[in-house]
């Protein structure tokens, strides 16, 4: 994750959840190609959007620094910008994402994050964190609905 969600919610009686993010993805170059293209990209940022419940679920666990997994399909679109200039889109429609390190290899991430050229960068929790097991890994209380996680 390049930066936590960006969260909307529809407007009027039945609000739906929608989370737009960007996820950062290395680019996999053989050692001679790193070496001739010094200070090019080596990474391709992915443009994600999830709806509801899966959208719930990034507001409530996703972070910058977040490495996750996402299932979903290709959504191409198009605007118009101010400028009058039509402006081509794609992004991945998320129907189901899941972690794809444990909590404390994430939290490891994140302060290096904190510690690295990001600027000041300050990991923001929204909520406490919840209690994990000795591998790291979130417990899930009692009475929680499966529909609710972002990995069923």
């Amino acid at each position: 994750m390049t930066k936590a969600p960006d969260i909307r919610y529809t407007a009027g009686k039945e609000s739906i959840c929608i989370a737009r993010w960007t996820l950062a993805v290395d680019r996999k170059i053989s050692r001679d190609a790193k070496e001739n293209q010094q200070n090019q990209q080596t990474a391709d940022f992915i443009y994600c959007i999830a709806f509801g419940k899966t959208a719930e679920a990034a507001e409530k666990y996703l972070v910058k620094g977040t490495k996750i997994i996402v299932e979903g399909r290709i959504q191409t679109g198009s605007y118009t910008n101010n400028q009058g200039q039509k402006v081509y889109t794609t992004d991945v429609a998320v129907e189901n994402w899941e972690f794809c390190e444990s909590k404390k290899a994430s939290e490891g991430n994140a302060a290096q994050n904190q510690r690295g050229s990001s600027g000041g960068y300050q990991q923001q929790s929204r909520q406490q964190a919840p209690e994990t097991d000795k591998d790291g890994f979130m417990n899930i209380p009692d009475g929680v609905e499966d529909e609710g996680l972002p990995f069923n």
